[in-house]
């Protein structure tokens, strides 16, 4: 068990802006941060982060917390294990109650594959750099392909010896388990029980998360027999879906920030190549057809793609016809190729970096009058074959969301193709037509646990429906949000905690929301023992309801924008200007949306009840809390109507 030290330190010291900002592309909103949810599929920014709070939040989906509920909820992580791996980010030294050895027995399956993984590469990194057969065949094999130490180290490149077993008989003798080296695929088990190694006598390439953890291989053969497969990679696993993964995003993340543009090619050492050229925001999609999850992983990082094509005319037609899903995701697409016969990597070593850089800044084209010019010229003069071009680019056009782009695009294509723009648009409109009759338009069914997570009522009022929810969330905002504020409200008066003041003119409340009275319960018993909480200590709550409730209530998707004074000069009041009428309006709005629930009840008690005294004494409680509402109302400003 971590240490309670542990724990504070790592808290303390990990920024959210920071553990986020690696999974995320976040630009500057106010005073918080915002981009596009990881958590659910979204093309308009509804995540927000605050780095004053310490806290995320996505007004989409939900998702809330601080930097360790982050690093749970991305990569599925244990408490204990989101800790770790903020420690491990901060270089913080866990101490633990009990001795932990860190090996192939560690109790979390995921984790003993990630380990086992680990421990692979790092035998493979050995026996490249020590092994005799490593440094003849596959350091050579690197080396003769252009390739720097410096790359190779950077990519973690390694060698697996020609030899049935050697990977699994250091393992077995290093105490790691036969049943996790097969789940990862890196040794399998013949039909006579025999165990041999996947990837023996190749080179090999690890394949790692987005954290840097590794999760799988790619290995290449070196033998020249046709029969022997070139490339062998990872079969599924718990820890490695490659749908979602691509190859070098750990290493090219920054740079596709700060570039705000990543390169996207087909392999591993067109990575490596255009990486040696000093390009570092390139990925590549490890010879499998470009994924959705793999552009909604891209489109964390920023909104423009560019493809590297080789000169393999067959090739690119292919590859053209998947590349939709990028427009669908609101991505914007250029396309670079090479000259026949040159791929990435090939043609990097060809010119050299200096003279590569220069081709891919000069050599872009958008995406669609690219595919509208390869399949003109695969067209020629032919009508028909020109016919369906038309109608092979509109459709590309069709699944871009923007519709300026759309507009340009159309325009753009009406001159290359030589067809009227209202023609085009007209087959624009059919096709998005048809799309719309075979959407399904009877409303989908809603999950109840999808009800009972949306705990925000900004985000759905009507939710909140006919209970007292609202006015309690509101009066658990302003304690979270001012309670540990000292105030003065008038010149004569002595200054005074918020917190316990509020807490003080709710003796007479029960509040019905679980997770509010939690809340309240809490903030009693803190005050009892001379405490003031703060918002900071619900939010890191071990009760998940308590702490996504806090950071709802902490957070907001709306930021009031400084132009309205700098820009505009038009002052805007906030609400902390006058905390007086602040708390107090909130406090009473609760005891007024109480008493018109008393009335209510009294008014039925009245109507039923039979017996003549019973409902006289029933009417002078009605008339007591009557008076009541209309001294509440009075001092809110509101209108009694009934």
């Amino acid at each position: 068990m971590i240490t309670q030290e542990t724990i504070d330190k790592i808290m303390e010291t990990a920024r959210i802006e920071e553990v986020v900002g690696d999974f995320v592309n976040l630009k500057k909103r106010g005073t918080s941060l915002i981009g596009n949810c990881p958590f659910h599929n979204e093309k308009t920014p509804s995540f927000n982060v605050s780095a004053v709070k310490g806290i995320f939040k996505c007004f989409g989906c939900g998702k809330a917390g601080d930097s360790v509920r982050f690093i749970m909820e991305h990569e599925n992580y244990s408490y204990p294990e989101a800790l770790k791996f903020l420690a491990n980010k901060y270089h913080i030294e866990i101490e633990e109650t009990v001795d932990y050895k860190q090996d192939a027995e560690v109790q979390q399956t995921k984790e003993n594959l990630f380990i086992i993984s680990q421990y692979a590469s790092d035998f493979f990194k050995k026996e490249l750099w020590e092994g005799e057969e490593g440094k003849a065949i596959g350091l050579s094999y690197f080396k003769e392909r252009g390739f720097r130490e410096d790359i190779i180290k950077k990519f973690e490149l390694g060698f697996s010896p020609d030899i049935w077993d050697a990977l699994y008989a250091d393992a077995i003798k290093n105490g790691y388990k036969l049943q996790y080296l097969e789940e990862t695929g890196l040794c399998i088990k013949n039909d006579n029980g025999k165990i041999y190694d996947r990837f023996r006598g190749r080179v090999m390439f690890p394949i790692h998360n987005i954290t840097g953890r590794i999760i799988g291989f790619g290995g290449r053969t070196l033998k020249s027999d046709k029969n022997i497969p070139k490339y062998v990679n990872s079969p599924e696993s718990p820890i490695y879906h490659k749908s979602n993964v691509l190859y070098g995003l750990f290493q090219a993340k920054k740079a596709i920030r700060d570039n705000d543009n990543c390169y996207l090619v087909e392999g591993y050492a067109d990575v490596l190549s255009v990486h040696q050229a000093g390009v570092e925001n390139v990925v590549a999609s490890s010879g499998t057809s470009l994924t959705i999850e793999q552009v909604r992983l891209i489109g964390r990082f920023t909104k423009n793609i560019t493809i590297l094509f080789d000169g393999d005319s067959a090739g690119v037609k292919a590859s053209l016809r998947g590349l939709d899903i990028i427009l669908e995701e609101g991505l914007n697409v250029k396309i670079v190729s090479f000259p026949d016969g040159h791929d990435p990597d090939s043609y990097m070593h060809h010119v050299g970096a200096g003279l590569f850089k220069e081709y891919l800044e000069q050599s872009k084209k958008d995406f669609i009058l690219y595919k509208a010019n390869v399949l003109l010229a695969e067209a020629g003069s032919d009508p028909i074959k020109r016919a369906e071009l038309i109608r092979d680019i509109v459709e590309s056009i069709a699944k871009i969301p923007d519709q300026i782009k759309t507009s340009i695009f159309i325009r753009e294509c009406s001159n290359l193709l030589k067809v009227e723009e209202r023609i085009l648009i007209s087959e624009l409109n059919k096709i998005r037509s048809a799309k719309i009759k075979k959407a399904p338009t009877s409303p989908q069914p809603i999950a109840p646990d999808a009800v009972a997570k949306s705990t925000d009522f900004r985000e759905d009022p009507s939710l909140v429906k006919e209970t007292n929810e609202l006015q309690e969330r509101e009066i658990i905002r302003l304690l979270l949000t001012y309670g540990h504020e000292f105030v003065s409200w008038d010149e004569d008066a002595e200054k005074m905690y918020i917190g316990p003041f509020i807490m003080s003119n709710l003796t007479d409340v029960q509040f019905e929301d679980p997770v509010c009275r939690k809340i309240i319960e809490i903030y009693y018993k803190e005050i009892d023992l001379g405490h003031l909480p703060t918002a900071n200590q619900f939010i890191k709550s071990d009760d998940n309801e308590i702490a996504h409730l806090a950071v709802t209530l902490s957070s907001s998707p709306y930021h009031l924008s400084e132009n309205w004074y700098d820009k505009h000069k038009i002052y805007v009041r906030d609400e902390s200007v006058n905390l007086k009428s602040t708390i107090l309006g909130g406090i009473f709005h609760l005891k007024k949306r109480k008493v018109d629930g008393m009335l209510e009840n009294l008014l039925i008690e009245i109507k039923t009840e039979t017996d003549p005294v019973n409902q006289e004494i029933l009417m002078k409680k009605y008339a007591l809390a009557k008076n009541l509402e209309r001294s509440i109302s009075e001092f809110l400003g509101s209108v009694i109507v009934k």
